[in-house]
């Protein structure tokens, strides 16, 4: 009996020794890379909105654990602590491999080293060292009290499915917050975009006119008449010039939307629309003198969404413009909502969705998009990850030219924007929780959504080219093109968390 009672202690004696061998380990590896471990707990699809607290909480438990591990008096307490740890990180790594939408990367230290499965083998040897370290510690104690020791059979099984529930219920409360009320902590999947191809522009200043599935319009700023169609693997390129039907006006502020089978060249600052068809380049003057805008987006060949400035208030305002026989303007004044001038802080971009029929608007300088149907009524208004729900800007007016400028430089929430079937991409002004500053330099970030559930999805990184940021990009299907100073490429979405399929691309005439 004595040989048996040795065995047992010797046993328990190791399991403890193992476990504060294994936490003392884990919580001194996260605390002195605390910042590359609370960076991975902000990725986690489980765990980021609740990534403070765990990063500070996991550690100090862990060290607790140990400690008590080491004290004979309070080791079965001990015991059944690193049980119900061990059980929750098992747990943890249950949904991430069967239910999350992206794996992360590993949780660093010892476990680092380990793929997934078998970090979860890892995990499941050292839940049955605990159970068995419980079992003999209980029976060795409660050898004269067999109502105690039966009660043991009762305990783990509550505790094994209240540790299960914890972790449950964390993710499903962190899923929640993530896509719903988040609070600045974005979710990168591993390797969403690849680069499928570059090709080299030779010069600057191009902007993306348009987009379908086997070509990329490209105008030019300082040569608005001149258009690039690139096939969509970037192999064939050819070039044309648009010949108008009125060339002799004063143009300032020339853009190209190529929308097939038709394109559109737009001033807003005349104003004028001239519209031709692709096969030969060729525009006629379909408006002109009757309303001034400064951003304009075809819906179809007689219908675009403008923004203008009103003459009433002088405010941003959004509007439709209808070319038939006659020109007809119809405006909403009430969607933009001035915060400071009406004009600065209600800026953003303008774009139409093809395949939902849908126009989006997205503030520069707040967490807001807009989102109406292609009579201007609104949808819903969504909120984009960060947290600025105000514009963080300073407005000056200069009495003797009886202007309205910036005064300081802005902070810019949102840059670029665009969209295909229900997903809303907004190229990111700002770095948010646990990211790091090296990836910020090094690449753009695009957030994606979908706007029609006004739900965050993920997150990627566009790598910059030469040193240059992305300066525009679209989606065609699971397609990413990205315009750099003098290149261009395409990147090949891979992850489930888009799911672009089924939607195809509409061209009213």
């Amino acid at each position: 009996m004595k040989v048996s009672q040795h065995i047992k202690n010797s046993i328990i004696e190791t399991i403890s020794i193992m476990y504060v061998l294994l936490y003392i380990y884990a919580a001194v590896s996260k605390l002195l890379d605390f910042e590359n471990f609370q960076v991975q707990l902000g990725q986690s699809p489980l765990l980021s909105a609740f990534a403070s607290w765990v990063s500070w909480g996991v550690p100090m438990i862990e060290i607790l654990i140990a400690l008590t591990l080491l004290i004979p008096r309070y080791r079965v307490v001990g015991l059944f602590a690193a049980f119900s740890l061990m059980v929750m990180f098992t747990s943890y790594i249950i949904i991430i491999l069967n239910f999350s939408s992206f794996v992360p990367c590993s949780c660093g230290g010892i476990l680092e080293k380990l793929g997934w499965t078998e970090h979860l083998v890892f995990n499941s040897a050292f839940v049955l060292l605990a159970l068995i370290g419980i079992l003999l510690l209980t029976s060795t104690k409660s050898t004269n009290n067999r109502r105690k020791h039966n009660s043991i059979f009762i305990t783990v099984p509550v505790l094994l499915l209240t540790s299960i529930a914890v972790v449950v219920i964390i993710y499903l409360l962190s899923e929640d917050i993530t896509h719903h009320r988040n609070n600045f902590i974005r979710r990168f999947p591993h390797h969403p975009i690849t680069k499928i191809n570059e090709l080299d522009l030779k010069h600057p200043s191009f902007y993306i006119a348009g987009i379908e599935k086997n070509k990329v319009y490209l105008g030019n700023y300082e040569a608005p008449l001149h258009v690039i169609v690139i096939d969509i693997g970037l192999h064939t390129q050819k070039n044309y010039v648009i010949r108008l039907s009125k060339s002799n006006l004063p143009f300032r502020s020339v853009e190209v939307r190529v929308q097939p089978p038709y394109f559109y060249l737009m001033d807003g600052t005349i104003p004028c629309i001239f519209r031709g068809n692709i096969t030969d380049w060729k525009a006629n003057l379909s408006m002109y003198g009757k309303v001034y805008f400064t951003k304009a987006e075809p819906f179809d060949s007689k219908t675009f969404i403008m923004r203008a400035i009103s003459s009433k208030n002088h405010e941003n305002v959004l509007g439709i413009i209808a070319i038939t026989n006659t020109t007809t303007v119809r405006l909403a004044s009430q969607l933009l909502e001035k915060q400071i001038d009406g004009v600065f802080d209600t800026d953003g971009n303008l774009i139409y969705n093809a395949q939902l029929k849908k126009v989006l608007y997205t503030y520069y300088y707040r967490n807001e998009y807009l989102v109406c149907d292609d009579s201007l009524n609104l949808v819903l208004r969504g909120h984009t990850i960060d947290t600025i729900s105000r514009a963080q800007i300073k407005v000056a007016h200069i009495q003797s030219k009886n202007q309205s400028k910036l005064s300081a430089p802005p902070i810019i929430v949102n840059k670029r924007t665009a969209t295909f079937g229900n997903y809303l991409f907004v190229h990111a002004g700002l770095m948010g929780r646990y990211e790091t500053k090296e990836m910020w330099d090094k690449s753009s970030i695009i957030d994606v959504y979908d706007f029609m559930k006004n739900t965050y999805i993920f997150s990627f990184y566009v790598p910059n080219l030469l040193d240059q940021k992305m300066t525009d990009f679209r989606i065609v299907e699971d397609v990413f093109v990205a315009l750099y100073d003098h290149s261009i490429v395409t990147y090949k979405i891979r992850t489930n968390a888009y799911e672009p399929r089924g939607f195809k691309i509409l061209h009213t005439p």
